[in-house]
């Protein structure tokens, strides 16, 4: 330390390892970083109180040409939509920070506590997948995929959930299949919501009542399918087709079916939603609605690319179409 007590660019270095050279390209924002080595130099700098030394200003520059990408965890919708941005960068002069929240996602506003860490600092802006809360008065511009609660005063990005969801059971029904189940995604989130309408109003339009017991309530998660699609199979009177609100809860029902020797697609036909890589190499293979995961990163890049640069952007809600993948755990009922 310097005999005035202020830690010297020296002594940050030492303590986050690397070469004063390296912190002073941390400082004044130059090329030649790695984004853990940046985030590394920046906590030492705010732990001694570096700042003070140098002016808050001279850390806290505008630009880092580092765009951040904030999930609840990474599982494979997020993982796919990571692919889709990180293939969309290669023509941009960003780097990328994939950053996941402690909680999975488990506590409202998690987005806005990593914003808080990262923003400002670390990041020029953010693509916020899933989040909780979207707002506009951030410390950097964002683009939310798929956000909790629908439209926000941010730009957001996603797909068709009400026609991805008719879709999935209007193949259902052209293919005889009358009483067909849904086992749904959370309640907070707005995709599931949507997802369980498009279900209500396809059977609707086709006469068929939904039955409450044929509506089980999942949480996304694998193993949130079990329960639900155990008591399904096992009732009185089945269905004999189910819908799942995402890929991950239609393949653990593949598998629980097949625990109860439940055959699919010969006594029950089951389809999902995403379109996930796991989906086909399910046995059987899923029929599942596809989102265009790839293109839903691509598009929030672009939008996020458009405000960096100051520009406004043409539509600032962006919805994208879905398709039905048919394969083999479907078929005509019997």
């Amino acid at each position: 330390m310097a005999r005035n007590g202020r830690p010297r660019m020296e002594d940050v270095a030492k303590a986050a390892g690397v070469s004063v050279a390296t912190v002073s390209k941390v400082v004044n924002s130059r090329y030649g970083v790695s984004a853990s080595t940046s985030a590394r130099v920046l906590e030492v700098i705010e732990e001694f109180g570096y700042a003070a030394s140098l002016g808050a200003s001279s850390l806290r520059t505008p630009r880092t040409n580092i765009i951040g990408i904030l999930v609840a965890e990474f599982e494979p919708f997020s993982l796919e939509l990571l692919k889709g941005i990180s293939e969309a960068a290669e023509d941009c002069d960003y780097e990328l920070l994939a950053f996941a929240g402690a909680t999975h996602g488990s506590e409202a506003g998690w987005e806005s506590r990593s914003l808080g860490r990262l923003g400002g600092t670390l990041i020029d802006g953010a693509i916020l997948v899933t989040p909780t809360v979207v707002g506009a008065n951030g410390a950097v511009p964002v683009v939310a995929i798929d956000p909790h609660a629908g439209s926000a005063d941010a730009p957001t990005v996603d797909s068709d959930n009400i026609g991805g969801a008719r879709q999935a059971i209007e193949h259902l029904i052209g293919l005889g299949h009358r009483r067909i189940a849904m086992i749904g995604g959370r309640e907070d989130l707005e995709s599931a919501r949507l997802r369980e309408r498009g279900y209500r109003e396809a059977m609707a339009a086709a006469g068929l009542a939904v039955r409450d017991e044929w509506l089980a309530r999942g949480t996304f998660r694998a193993d949130s399918a079990d329960q639900p699609t155990r008591e399904l199979l096992l009732a009185d009177e089945p269905p004999t087709a189910i819908f799942a609100a995402n890929d991950l809860m239609a393949i653990r029902a593949l598998q629980v079916a097949a625990e109860l020797g439940v055959r699919v697609p010969e006594d029950v036909s089951i389809v999902g939603f995403d379109n996930i890589p796991e989906s086909a190499l399910s046995h059987p293979q899923l029929t599942t609605v596809a989102q265009p995961l790839h293109e839903l990163g691509v598009r929030a890049l672009q939008m996020l690319l458009h405000l960096l640069a100051g520009e406004e952007l043409a539509h600032s809600q962006v919805r994208l179409p879905t398709r039905l993948v048919e394969r083999g755990s479907t078929s005509r009922v019997r």
